[in-house]
């Protein structure tokens, strides 16, 4: 471990907000690695539309993880990139949907989006009374992922404004439902 911090942090502070950028930075590899798994299982009518919205998805979650580790590394912390430290910080389910439609992974992704945001609206709830730097980082970051969201519940909606899966609370739930 290194002995410095960013100007004006603590060690004590800096050590909390790279514990909650930890959990981020395996967050966002999870996301990135789900996302790619939905990329590559769908089928469907829908294939070339959400195979390619997926895409972009992957990319920034993978430059927001690059960030993170960066903000981790900047505070003087390591940052633990690995399958071993996604599973160590893991608080959520494995992704459960295999080969499927365009809808039945759009009704899961969509529960996985509505898990990450929130996780991602407390870390920025928690960093902003530590560090403003890292709560900016997550804010913008968040900002993004509530627009990619926004795109797969498009899919998801009627044009009365109700979601295929709504009150839905498994994967394998909200995929039954976007099935339908």
């Amino acid at each position: 471990m290194t002995t410095f911090t960013a100007p004006g942090l603590s060690s004590e502070t800096a050590s909390t907000v790279t514990k909650i950028l930890q959990e981020r930075l395996s967050a966002l590899n999870d996301l990135h690695l789900t996302l790619k798994h939905v990329h590559w299982n769908v089928v469907g009518a829908n294939f070339i539309g959400v195979h390619e919205m997926i895409d972009p998805q992957v990319e920034l979650v993978r430059g927001y993880a690059d960030t993170i580790a960066e903000r981790i590394a900047t505070l003087g912390e390591s940052p633990q990139g690995t399958a071993k430290a996604i599973e160590a910080d893991r608080s959520w389910d494995d992704y459960s949907i295999g080969r499927d439609t365009a809808q039945a992974h759009l009704g899961a992704l969509n529960l996985v989006y509505d898990g990450f945001i929130t996780s991602q609206r407390d870390a920025i709830a928690t960093t902003g009374e530590l560090d403003p730097v890292t709560e900016d980082i997550l804010i913008g970051q968040t900002a993004e992922l509530e627009k990619f969201q926004w795109f797969v519940r498009a899919h998801l909606e009627s044009y009365t404004g109700e979601l295929a899966t709504a009150g839905k609370t498994t994967e394998a739930d909200a995929a039954a439902a976007a099935r339908s």
